[in-house]
């Protein structure tokens, strides 16, 4: 799921103007015929940040390995079953990560 996250360019570019405060956002949809949105962003929360750090370390790092213990952390303080390493499907992992940073806008 987190490598698939990190190939996603939108994703990457909004969480990097995510991360300073008080961002006004443009999103615009080329295949739909919408005017382009205009999104005001408060102060980013610990999931948004922790994401935003991950994706930077996997698309920088070479090293090889990049463990996401924060973002881990990040995603148990808002889904306790994910806490004690018990075997979870993908997609909820992808579902509370995206939901819990979606809170935090």
């Amino acid at each position: 799921v987190l490598q698939n996250l990190s190939q996603t360019p939108v994703l990457r570019e909004l969480l990097k103007e995510a991360k300073m405060s008080d961002t006004t956002v443009t999103i615009e949809s080329p295949e739909l015929s919408m005017e382009p949105q205009l999104i005001k962003l408060g102060q980013p929360g610990p999931l948004t940040l922790a994401m935003y750090h991950f994706l930077t370390e996997m698309q920088e790092t070479k090293k090889g390995v990049v463990t996401p213990k924060e973002l881990f952390a990040q995603v148990c303080k808002k889904a306790i079953r994910f806490k004690g390493y018990q075997q979870q499907d993908s997609h909820e992992l992808l579902r509370y990560l995206l939901d819990g940073m979606r809170a935090e806008e």
